[in-house]
């Protein structure tokens, strides 16, 4: 296979004190070996790929939530100021040079709300130095290309870098192994009682690999990994890799 499991990292505060664990959580970071690149699979959903300085955002869909009240579909307030926070706290926590979104940064054509806009463009000149690229996806076909103040690079798929094809869409190509989004994937795990648990999860098959949805306000869709395939479930602050055994079932 061309994606091998790496190794579990621990992180945190060198004072390993209550006080201390209280103030700065151990997070456990994973790593897996795609294409020949070493890949951090981060509790925040999103990826991290050290050598060259880049954090993989995939399906943020900015502006979902004014898209729905557009509608007049009641939905809560906020969502795009959460995303852009977590987006500001993995640069910062990370030191990244470049962040490369997989598809779908503006949800729709009704995304482009004045407070939206503004929210975005505030971030944005927080991160004035940091590359951002957008692979387009089909939310950002109907949604339009973000504005050219943001100063985007925008590219069709497959964008390769490293070795790695970036992509929107999970679908293997012939030139490199393939990290998309599009999907939402979630795993749907039954406790001993029968309760259920919807989780959302990194996906990793032999030339294909599939990162959760990192917006705040975004659906997820249950997978059934098939044998071979790697599942890694987001649970807090951990990333988990599934046993084989625990094979996720539709939700």
């Amino acid at each position: 296979m061309s994606a091998v499991f790496g190794d579990e990292r621990m992180v945190g505060a060198a004072d390993t004190s209550a006080e201390a664990r209280e103030v700065s959580p151990v997070i456990t970071l994973t790593t897996i070996e795609v294409g020949g690149q070493t890949l951090t699979l981060l509790p925040q959903k999103a990826g991290w790929l050290a050598d060259a300085r880049t954090l993989l955002i995939a399906d943020a869909h900015i502006g979902k939530a004014v898209s729905f009240r557009a509608l007049g579909v009641p939905v809560p307030r906020g969502t795009t100021s959460e995303t852009l926070a977590a987006l500001t706290a993995l640069i910062e926590q990370h030191g990244a040079r470049r962040v490369v979104f997989l598809g779908d940064f503006m949800h729709s054509s009704r995304s482009f709300a004045a407070a939206t806009l503004a929210a975005v463009a505030r971030w944005r000149q927080q991160h004035a130095a940091v590359e951002l690229t957008l692979v387009r996806g089909n939310h950002d076909d109907r949604a339009g290309d973000p504005p050219a103040a943001w100063a985007f690079e925008v590219v069709d798929e497959p964008l390769m870098l490293n070795g790695l094809a970036l992509c929107h869409h999970p679908k293997p190509r012939v030139n490199g192994y393939v990290l998309a989004g599009h999907l939402h994937p979630c795993v749907s795990l039954t406790g001993r009682v029968g309760d259920r648990l919807r989780l959302p999860c990194f996906w990793f098959g032999e030339h294909v690999g599939v990162l959760p949805a990192f917006g705040a306000f975004t659906g997820m869709h249950p997978i059934v990994a098939q044998a071979g395939e790697r599942v890694f479930a987001v649970a807090g602050d951990h990333v988990r890799e599934l046993p084989s055994s625990a094979s996720p079932r539709p939700g």
